[in-house]
Protein backbone atom coordinates (compact mmCIF):
# COMPACT_ATOMS: atom_id res chain seq x y z
CA UNK A 1 0.00 0.00 0.00
CA UNK A 2 1.38 3.40 -0.97
CA UNK A 3 0.92 6.23 1.54
CA UNK A 4 1.28 9.96 1.08
CA UNK A 5 2.14 12.14 4.08
CA UNK A 6 4.16 15.28 4.76
CA UNK A 7 6.19 16.22 1.66
CA UNK A 8 4.87 13.25 -0.31
CA UNK A 9 1.34 14.54 0.30
CA UNK A 10 2.39 17.99 -0.94
CA UNK A 11 3.96 16.41 -4.02
CA UNK A 12 0.82 14.37 -4.70
CA UNK A 13 -1.35 17.50 -4.53
CA UNK A 14 1.04 19.33 -6.81
CA UNK A 15 1.16 16.45 -9.30
CA UNK A 16 -2.65 16.37 -9.40
CA UNK A 17 -2.79 20.06 -10.34
CA UNK A 18 -3.24 21.94 -7.07
CA UNK A 19 -1.79 25.50 -7.24
CA UNK A 20 1.29 26.71 -5.38
CA UNK A 21 -0.71 28.83 -2.94
CA UNK A 22 -2.59 25.73 -1.84
CA UNK A 23 0.65 23.73 -1.46
CA UNK A 24 1.91 26.40 0.98
CA UNK A 25 -1.33 26.16 2.99
CA UNK A 26 -1.01 22.36 3.03
CA UNK A 27 2.49 22.57 4.49
CA UNK A 28 1.44 25.10 7.15
CA UNK A 29 -1.60 23.15 8.36
CA UNK A 30 0.23 19.84 8.04
CA UNK A 31 2.93 21.11 10.41
CA UNK A 32 0.33 21.06 13.23
CA UNK A 33 -2.36 18.51 12.33
CA UNK A 34 -1.71 15.02 10.90
CA UNK A 35 -2.67 14.17 7.31
CA UNK A 36 -2.18 10.99 5.31
CA UNK A 37 -3.88 9.40 2.30
CA UNK A 38 -3.22 6.15 0.51
CA UNK A 39 -3.40 5.20 -3.14
CA UNK A 40 -6.98 3.90 -2.87
CA UNK A 41 -8.29 7.20 -1.52
CA UNK A 42 -6.25 9.20 -4.03
CA UNK A 43 -7.12 7.09 -7.07
CA UNK A 44 -10.59 5.70 -6.36
CA UNK A 45 -12.40 8.18 -4.11
CA UNK A 46 -11.20 11.72 -4.85
CA UNK A 47 -12.53 13.48 -7.95
CA UNK A 48 -9.48 15.59 -8.72
CA UNK A 49 -11.33 17.58 -11.38
CA UNK A 50 -13.53 18.97 -8.58
CA UNK A 51 -10.71 19.61 -6.07
CA UNK A 52 -10.44 21.45 -3.77
CA UNK A 53 -14.24 21.35 -3.41
CA UNK A 54 -14.56 17.60 -3.86
CA UNK A 55 -15.93 16.24 -0.55
CA UNK A 56 -13.38 13.43 -0.21
CA UNK A 57 -10.58 15.89 -0.90
CA UNK A 58 -11.99 18.15 1.82
CA UNK A 59 -12.20 15.14 4.10
CA UNK A 60 -8.55 14.11 3.74
CA UNK A 61 -6.49 17.14 2.65
CA UNK A 62 -5.58 20.26 4.67
CA UNK A 63 -7.32 23.60 4.36
CA UNK A 64 -5.96 26.77 5.95
CA UNK A 65 -9.17 27.31 7.94
CA UNK A 66 -8.58 24.06 9.81
CA UNK A 67 -6.31 26.12 12.08
CA UNK A 68 -7.38 29.25 13.98
CA UNK A 69 -6.15 32.28 12.04
CA UNK A 70 -3.56 33.26 14.65
CA UNK A 71 -2.13 29.73 14.76
CA UNK A 72 -1.97 29.57 10.97
CA UNK A 73 -0.21 32.93 10.73
CA UNK A 74 2.27 31.98 13.45
CA UNK A 75 3.22 28.70 11.79
CA UNK A 76 3.27 30.23 8.30
CA UNK A 77 5.70 32.92 9.44
CA UNK A 78 8.06 30.30 10.83
CA UNK A 79 7.91 28.16 7.69
CA UNK A 80 8.35 31.16 5.39
CA UNK A 81 11.39 32.25 7.41
CA UNK A 82 12.97 28.80 7.17
CA UNK A 83 12.91 28.28 10.94
CA UNK A 84 14.96 25.35 12.28
CA UNK A 85 13.19 22.03 12.64
CA UNK A 86 13.33 22.11 16.46
CA UNK A 87 11.72 25.54 16.58
CA UNK A 88 8.94 24.39 14.25
CA UNK A 89 8.39 21.30 16.40
CA UNK A 90 8.09 23.37 19.58
CA UNK A 91 5.67 25.80 17.93
CA UNK A 92 3.57 22.92 16.58
CA UNK A 93 3.45 21.28 20.02
CA UNK A 94 2.19 24.52 21.58
CA UNK A 95 -0.41 24.90 18.83
CA UNK A 96 -1.62 21.33 19.32
CA UNK A 97 -2.33 21.99 22.98
CA UNK A 98 -4.50 24.96 21.94
CA UNK A 99 -6.68 22.60 19.90
CA UNK A 100 -8.09 20.63 22.86
CA UNK A 101 -6.41 17.31 21.98
CA UNK A 102 -8.40 15.19 24.45
CA UNK A 103 -11.97 16.49 24.80
CA UNK A 104 -14.58 15.20 27.21
CA UNK A 105 -12.27 14.49 30.16
CA UNK A 106 -11.03 11.34 28.41
CA UNK A 107 -7.72 11.13 30.22
CA UNK A 108 -8.99 12.52 33.51
CA UNK A 109 -12.25 10.61 33.97
CA UNK A 110 -12.24 7.55 31.71
CA UNK A 111 -8.93 5.76 32.37
CA UNK A 112 -9.30 2.82 34.81
CA UNK A 113 -6.71 1.17 37.03
CA UNK A 114 -5.56 -2.40 37.63
CA UNK A 115 -3.71 -3.26 40.83
CA UNK A 116 -3.10 0.43 41.41
CA UNK A 117 -1.74 1.06 37.87
CA UNK A 118 -3.37 3.42 35.40
CA UNK A 119 -4.27 1.50 32.26
CA UNK A 120 -3.49 4.19 29.72
CA UNK A 121 -4.97 2.75 26.55
CA UNK A 122 -8.23 1.64 28.17
CA UNK A 123 -11.31 3.78 28.67
CA UNK A 124 -14.24 2.75 30.83
CA UNK A 125 -16.81 5.53 30.68
CA UNK A 126 -20.06 3.54 30.50
CA UNK A 127 -20.62 0.57 32.81
CA UNK A 128 -21.17 -2.06 30.12
CA UNK A 129 -18.56 -0.92 27.55
CA UNK A 130 -14.75 -0.75 27.59
CA UNK A 131 -12.68 0.86 24.85
CA UNK A 132 -9.23 -0.51 24.16
CA UNK A 133 -6.47 1.21 22.17
CA UNK A 134 -3.99 -1.55 21.20
CA UNK A 135 -0.55 -0.01 20.85
CA UNK A 136 -0.03 -1.69 17.46
CA UNK A 137 -3.21 -0.14 16.03
CA UNK A 138 -2.71 3.55 16.67
CA UNK A 139 -2.57 4.75 13.09
CA UNK A 140 -4.97 4.53 10.11
CA UNK A 141 -4.86 3.71 6.42
CA UNK A 142 -5.71 7.38 5.78
CA UNK A 143 -6.63 10.22 8.10
CA UNK A 144 -9.89 12.16 8.23
CA UNK A 145 -9.33 15.87 8.78
CA UNK A 146 -12.20 15.94 11.29
CA UNK A 147 -10.87 13.06 13.40
CA UNK A 148 -11.36 13.67 17.11
CA UNK A 149 -8.56 11.17 17.78
CA UNK A 150 -6.02 13.25 15.84
CA UNK A 151 -3.76 13.48 18.90
CA UNK A 152 -2.96 9.76 18.43
CA UNK A 153 -1.09 10.61 15.24
CA UNK A 154 1.19 13.56 16.09
CA UNK A 155 4.12 11.61 17.57
CA UNK A 156 3.75 13.01 21.08
CA UNK A 157 3.80 10.21 23.64
CA UNK A 158 2.07 12.28 26.31
CA UNK A 159 -0.97 12.73 24.08
CA UNK A 160 -1.20 9.13 22.88
CA UNK A 161 -3.47 6.46 24.29
CA UNK A 162 -2.03 2.97 23.85
CA UNK A 163 -2.21 -0.31 25.76
CA UNK A 164 0.77 -2.60 25.18
CA UNK A 165 -0.18 -5.84 26.91
CA UNK A 166 -3.35 -7.82 26.07
CA UNK A 167 -3.12 -9.36 29.55
CA UNK A 168 -3.94 -5.97 31.06
CA UNK A 169 -7.19 -5.93 29.07
CA UNK A 170 -8.26 -9.43 30.11
CA UNK A 171 -7.09 -8.85 33.68
CA UNK A 172 -9.24 -5.76 33.97
CA UNK A 173 -12.27 -7.42 32.39
CA UNK A 174 -12.09 -10.46 34.67
CA UNK A 175 -12.53 -8.08 37.59
CA UNK A 176 -15.38 -6.20 35.91
CA UNK A 177 -18.09 -8.68 34.91
CA UNK A 178 -20.51 -5.81 34.30
CA UNK A 179 -18.68 -5.19 31.00
CA UNK A 180 -20.49 -6.89 28.12
CA UNK A 181 -18.97 -4.98 25.18
CA UNK A 182 -15.34 -4.36 24.21
CA UNK A 183 -14.61 -1.84 21.46
CA UNK A 184 -11.24 -2.03 19.74
CA UNK A 185 -10.47 1.47 18.57
CA UNK A 186 -7.64 3.83 17.80
CA UNK A 187 -6.36 4.73 15.39
CA UNK A 188 -7.77 1.74 13.57
CA UNK A 189 -7.48 -1.87 14.81
CA UNK A 190 -7.69 -3.06 11.19
CA UNK A 191 -4.26 -1.57 10.57
CA UNK A 192 -2.87 -4.46 12.65
CA UNK A 193 -1.92 -7.80 11.15
CA UNK A 194 -4.50 -10.43 11.98
CA UNK A 195 -2.03 -12.43 14.07
CA UNK A 196 -1.61 -9.34 16.29
CA UNK A 197 -5.33 -8.63 16.45
CA UNK A 198 -5.89 -12.26 17.37
CA UNK A 199 -3.62 -11.87 20.44
CA UNK A 200 -6.00 -9.17 21.68
CA UNK A 201 -9.32 -10.74 20.74
CA UNK A 202 -8.98 -14.48 21.34
CA UNK A 203 -8.38 -14.26 25.13
CA UNK A 204 -11.74 -12.53 25.44
CA UNK A 205 -13.40 -15.62 24.00
CA UNK A 206 -11.73 -17.91 26.56
CA UNK A 207 -11.19 -15.87 29.73
CA UNK A 208 -14.02 -13.33 29.90
CA UNK A 209 -17.40 -15.03 29.43
CA UNK A 210 -19.17 -11.85 30.53
CA UNK A 211 -18.00 -10.12 27.35
CA UNK A 212 -20.68 -10.88 24.78
CA UNK A 213 -19.89 -8.37 22.03
CA UNK A 214 -16.66 -7.56 20.23
CA UNK A 215 -16.73 -4.28 18.34
CA UNK A 216 -14.10 -3.12 15.88
CA UNK A 217 -14.16 0.60 15.12
CA UNK A 218 -12.68 1.06 11.67
CA UNK A 219 -12.47 3.26 8.59
CA UNK A 220 -10.80 0.46 6.63
CA UNK A 221 -13.93 -0.42 4.66
CA UNK A 222 -13.97 3.11 3.25
CA UNK A 223 -10.21 3.68 2.98
CA UNK A 224 -8.66 0.23 2.34
CA UNK A 225 -11.30 -2.45 1.61
CA UNK A 226 -8.55 -4.82 0.47
CA UNK A 227 -7.93 -5.42 4.18
CA UNK A 228 -10.99 -7.70 4.04
CA UNK A 229 -10.58 -9.16 0.55
CA UNK A 230 -7.21 -9.48 -1.18
CA UNK A 231 -4.86 -8.37 1.60
CA UNK A 232 -2.12 -10.81 2.68
CA UNK A 233 -4.03 -11.95 5.78
CA UNK A 234 -7.60 -11.04 4.84
CA UNK A 235 -8.65 -14.70 4.93
CA UNK A 236 -7.21 -15.05 8.42
CA UNK A 237 -9.20 -12.01 9.54
CA UNK A 238 -12.38 -13.59 8.23
CA UNK A 239 -11.52 -16.76 10.17
CA UNK A 240 -11.06 -14.69 13.33
CA UNK A 241 -14.53 -13.19 12.91
CA UNK A 242 -15.99 -16.63 12.24
CA UNK A 243 -14.39 -18.13 15.33
CA UNK A 244 -15.71 -15.32 17.53
CA UNK A 245 -19.22 -15.81 16.15
CA UNK A 246 -18.92 -19.58 16.61
CA UNK A 247 -17.94 -18.95 20.24
CA UNK A 248 -21.29 -17.25 20.74
CA UNK A 249 -20.10 -13.65 20.56
CA UNK A 250 -21.73 -10.84 18.67
CA UNK A 251 -19.13 -9.36 16.30
CA UNK A 252 -19.84 -5.82 15.13
CA UNK A 253 -17.72 -3.90 12.64
CA UNK A 254 -18.36 -0.26 13.53
CA UNK A 255 -17.68 1.23 10.13
CA UNK A 256 -17.02 4.92 9.58
CA UNK A 257 -18.59 6.08 6.33
CA UNK A 258 -18.55 9.85 5.90
CA UNK A 259 -19.92 10.14 2.36
CA UNK A 260 -21.96 7.94 0.01
CA UNK A 261 -19.11 7.79 -2.49
CA UNK A 262 -17.19 5.59 -0.05
CA UNK A 263 -19.84 2.89 -0.60
CA UNK A 264 -19.81 2.93 -4.38
CA UNK A 265 -16.68 1.02 -5.43
CA UNK A 266 -16.69 -2.66 -6.27
CA UNK A 267 -13.90 -3.20 -3.75
CA UNK A 268 -15.91 -1.96 -0.77
CA UNK A 269 -18.99 -3.93 -1.76
CA UNK A 270 -16.99 -7.13 -2.01
CA UNK A 271 -15.49 -6.44 1.43
CA UNK A 272 -18.92 -5.86 2.95
CA UNK A 273 -20.21 -9.15 1.56
CA UNK A 274 -17.19 -11.06 2.93
CA UNK A 275 -17.68 -9.66 6.42
CA UNK A 276 -21.37 -10.56 6.40
CA UNK A 277 -20.50 -14.10 5.33
CA UNK A 278 -18.63 -14.61 8.61
CA UNK A 279 -21.74 -13.90 10.68
CA UNK A 280 -20.49 -10.47 11.77
CA UNK A 281 -22.67 -7.40 11.38
CA UNK A 282 -21.73 -3.92 10.20
CA UNK A 283 -23.03 -0.72 11.77
CA UNK A 284 -22.22 2.65 10.22
CA UNK A 285 -21.57 5.98 11.88
CA UNK A 286 -19.96 9.32 11.11
CA UNK A 287 -20.02 12.92 12.24
CA UNK A 288 -21.89 15.58 10.34
CA UNK A 289 -19.15 17.89 9.07
CA UNK A 290 -19.10 21.03 6.98
CA UNK A 291 -17.61 20.83 3.47
CA UNK A 292 -18.02 17.03 3.33
CA UNK A 293 -21.52 15.82 4.20
CA UNK A 294 -23.49 18.88 5.38
CA UNK A 295 -26.19 17.96 2.90
CA UNK A 296 -29.32 16.01 3.83
CA UNK A 297 -29.52 14.30 0.44
CA UNK A 298 -26.00 12.89 0.93
CA UNK A 299 -27.04 11.33 4.25
CA UNK A 300 -30.29 9.96 2.80
CA UNK A 301 -28.38 8.41 -0.08
CA UNK A 302 -25.72 7.03 2.25
CA UNK A 303 -28.22 5.51 4.68
CA UNK A 304 -30.33 4.00 1.90
CA UNK A 305 -27.25 2.49 0.27
CA UNK A 306 -26.14 1.06 3.60
CA UNK A 307 -29.49 -0.65 4.10
CA UNK A 308 -29.32 -2.11 0.60
CA UNK A 309 -25.86 -3.49 1.40
CA UNK A 310 -27.01 -5.01 4.69
CA UNK A 311 -25.40 -2.34 6.92
CA UNK A 312 -27.30 -0.83 9.86
CA UNK A 313 -27.17 3.00 10.03
CA UNK A 314 -26.19 3.72 13.63
CA UNK A 315 -25.19 7.31 14.51
CA UNK A 316 -24.98 10.78 13.04
CA UNK A 317 -22.55 12.49 15.40
CA UNK A 318 -21.89 16.16 15.94
CA UNK A 319 -18.30 17.18 15.24
CA UNK A 320 -16.40 17.19 18.53
CA UNK A 321 -14.82 20.23 20.14
CA UNK A 322 -11.25 19.40 19.15
CA UNK A 323 -8.74 19.74 16.35
CA UNK A 324 -10.12 21.26 13.14
CA UNK A 325 -13.56 21.87 14.65
CA UNK A 326 -13.38 25.54 13.49
CA UNK A 327 -13.50 24.28 9.93
CA UNK A 328 -15.75 21.24 10.17
CA UNK A 329 -18.21 22.24 12.91
CA UNK A 330 -21.84 23.24 12.36
CA UNK A 331 -24.39 24.87 14.68
CA UNK A 332 -26.62 22.35 16.45
CA UNK A 333 -29.64 24.03 14.85
CA UNK A 334 -28.28 23.26 11.40
CA UNK A 335 -27.33 19.70 12.42
CA UNK A 336 -30.90 19.09 13.57
CA UNK A 337 -32.30 20.46 10.30
CA UNK A 338 -30.04 18.21 8.21
CA UNK A 339 -30.82 15.13 10.29
CA UNK A 340 -34.59 15.66 10.11
CA UNK A 341 -34.53 16.31 6.38
CA UNK A 342 -32.33 13.25 5.78
CA UNK A 343 -34.60 10.98 7.84
CA UNK A 344 -37.64 12.16 5.92
CA UNK A 345 -35.91 11.00 2.73
CA UNK A 346 -35.60 7.32 3.71
CA UNK A 347 -37.82 4.44 4.74
CA UNK A 348 -38.13 3.15 8.28
CA UNK A 349 -35.34 0.61 7.77
CA UNK A 350 -32.81 3.45 7.43
CA UNK A 351 -34.17 5.42 10.37
CA UNK A 352 -32.12 3.39 12.80
CA UNK A 353 -29.51 6.18 12.63
CA UNK A 354 -29.74 8.24 15.79
CA UNK A 355 -28.82 11.87 15.69
CA UNK A 356 -27.65 14.45 16.01
CA UNK A 357 -25.62 13.00 18.89
CA UNK A 358 -22.86 14.66 20.92
CA UNK A 359 -20.32 12.39 22.64
CA UNK A 360 -19.70 14.84 25.47
CA UNK A 361 -18.07 14.51 28.87
CA UNK A 362 -21.17 13.31 30.76
CA UNK A 363 -22.34 10.97 27.97
CA UNK A 364 -23.96 10.66 24.56
CA UNK A 365 -26.50 13.47 24.25
CA UNK A 366 -29.15 13.27 21.53
CA UNK A 367 -30.98 16.34 20.27
CA UNK A 368 -34.60 15.31 19.70
CA UNK A 369 -35.87 18.65 18.47
CA UNK A 370 -37.15 21.99 19.74
CA UNK A 371 -40.17 22.97 21.81
CA UNK A 372 -41.62 25.93 23.67
CA UNK A 373 -41.20 25.55 27.44
CA UNK A 374 -42.43 28.20 29.85
CA UNK A 375 -42.72 30.67 27.01
CA UNK A 376 -39.14 30.03 25.81
CA UNK A 377 -37.85 28.16 22.80
CA UNK A 378 -35.76 25.18 23.92
CA UNK A 379 -33.77 22.21 22.69
CA UNK A 380 -35.23 18.86 23.77
CA UNK A 381 -32.43 16.48 24.73
CA UNK A 382 -31.75 13.16 26.41
CA UNK A 383 -28.81 10.92 27.23
CA UNK A 384 -28.45 7.74 25.17
CA UNK A 385 -25.50 6.78 27.38
CA UNK A 386 -24.22 8.46 30.53
CA UNK A 387 -21.59 8.23 33.22
CA UNK A 388 -24.48 7.94 35.65
CA UNK A 389 -26.96 5.38 34.28
CA UNK A 390 -29.92 7.06 35.97
CA UNK A 391 -29.56 9.97 33.55
CA UNK A 392 -30.26 7.77 30.51
CA UNK A 393 -33.61 8.37 28.83
CA UNK A 394 -34.63 11.36 30.97
CA UNK A 395 -35.73 14.21 28.69
CA UNK A 396 -34.32 17.61 29.57
CA UNK A 397 -34.20 21.05 28.04
CA UNK A 398 -31.60 23.66 27.20
CA UNK A 399 -32.11 27.21 25.98
CA UNK A 400 -32.37 27.47 22.20
CA UNK A 401 -29.21 28.97 20.74
CA UNK A 402 -28.79 29.29 17.00
CA UNK A 403 -25.02 29.60 17.33
CA UNK A 404 -24.18 26.81 19.81
CA UNK A 405 -22.15 23.96 18.34
CA UNK A 406 -21.45 21.82 21.38
CA UNK A 407 -22.85 20.58 24.65
CA UNK A 408 -20.90 22.91 26.92
CA UNK A 409 -22.19 25.92 24.99
CA UNK A 410 -25.78 25.11 26.01
CA UNK A 411 -27.41 27.05 28.83
CA UNK A 412 -30.35 26.46 31.18
CA UNK A 413 -33.73 27.94 30.38
CA UNK A 414 -34.38 31.18 32.25
CA UNK A 415 -38.17 30.77 32.25
CA UNK A 416 -39.63 30.27 35.69
CA UNK A 417 -40.44 26.62 36.35
CA UNK A 418 -38.62 25.38 33.27
CA UNK A 419 -37.54 21.76 33.49
CA UNK A 420 -33.82 21.27 33.69
CA UNK A 421 -31.88 18.22 34.92
CA UNK A 422 -29.84 18.43 38.11
CA UNK A 423 -26.68 17.44 36.26
CA UNK A 424 -23.77 19.46 37.61
CA UNK A 425 -22.11 19.61 34.18
CA UNK A 426 -25.13 21.43 32.77
CA UNK A 427 -26.24 23.32 35.83
CA UNK A 428 -22.88 25.09 36.21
Amino acid sequence: MKHYANERLAQLAQDRGMPGEYIRDLRVVGSVLPFKVNEYVADELIDWSAAPDDPIFRLTFPHRDMLPADVFDRMAALLDAGAPRDELRRAAAAAQLELNPHPGDQLEANVPTLDGRRLDGLQHKYAETVLVFPSQGQTCHSYCGYCFRWAQFVSRAELRQALRDPADLTGYLVGHPEVTDVLFTGGDPMIMRTEVLRRWAEPLLKETPSVRTLRFGTKALAYWPARFTTGPDADDLMRLFESAVAAGRHVAVMAHFSHPRELETEQVRTAIARIHATGAVIRAQAPLVAHVNDDASAWSRMWQTQVELGITPYYMFVERDTGARNYFGLPLVRALEIYNEAVRGVSGLARTARGPVMSAGPGKVMIHGTAEVGGEKAFVLSFLQARRPEWVGRPFFAAYDEHAQWYDELKPLSASGASFPPFPELAA
